[in-house]
């Protein structure tokens, strides 16, 4: 990938920030012409607390949470925001409480589920959806029905960027969102312009990276 191509969409805090690829990529879901790169954020530590800092501020106040379901390799991130929501010292209904970060499994079909030692910390637990970015909300919709069959609640949903604010009734919470990207484009692959032009696809992305083509 040209590294021309990169950009960065930075902040006042200089750990949070958003790089992105502009192109025309493929995904399982949907055609896009910008790739989210959040690698650094779900690897490196001050850049994870940036954003759990950034998202702890819509639920430290009013929501509980005692799980954080992590999806698209999220755990870094949903660690920095379970200590986030438990500090002592500014106002949290969640302070001094013990909250679990946990990871779906998915099966063959691309269904959530938890074992058997997982599912207790699902059921009967409000549950704070943790993913990398919400776009299509395909994954967001799928976590949503795995948490209410276990017997779950869900406390809200949060990610990285998102370009929807709302997933079955439940408010999306994101750091950065399409007026980051004015231009960020998201088509069904028959619907697709890009590919209407002729353009080739860069890359094949999902939550691990991009692989050029």
């Amino acid at each position: 990938m040209p590294v021309k191509n990169e950009l960065k969409v930075l902040t006042k805090n200089k750990n949070l920030r958003l790089r992105v690829l502009k192109g025309h990529f493929a995904t399982s879901h949907s055609h896009i012409n910008y790739y989210i790169d959040v690698t650094m954020q779900k690897s490196r530590l001050s850049e994870a607390q940036a954003v759990a800092h950034e998202l702890v501020s819509y639920y430290k106040t009013s929501t509980i949470v005692d799980t954080i379901l992590c999806l698209d390799g999220m755990q870094v991130v949903g660690t920095c925001l379970a200590d986030e929501l438990t500090k002592g010292g500014f106002v949290s209904i969640n302070a001094h409480q013990t909250i679990y970060v946990v990871t779906p499994e998915h099966t063959t079909g691309s269904q959530l589920i938890f074992r058997d030692n997982i599912a207790p910390m699902i059921q009967g637990k409000n549950v704070l959806i943790l993913a990398a970015s919400v776009t299509t909300g395909y994954t967001a919709n799928a976590a949503v029905e795995a948490i209410k069959y276990y017997g779950g609640n869900v406390a809200g949903i949060s990610a990285i960027f998102a370009t929807v604010d709302n997933c079955q009734g439940y408010t999306v919470q994101s750091a950065f969102n399409p007026n980051d990207l004015q231009d960020y484009a998201s088509y069904p692959a028959h619907q697709c312009p890009q590919c209407a032009n002729g353009e080739k696809i860069d890359a094949l992305v999902n939550s691990f990276g991009y692989s050029k083509l």
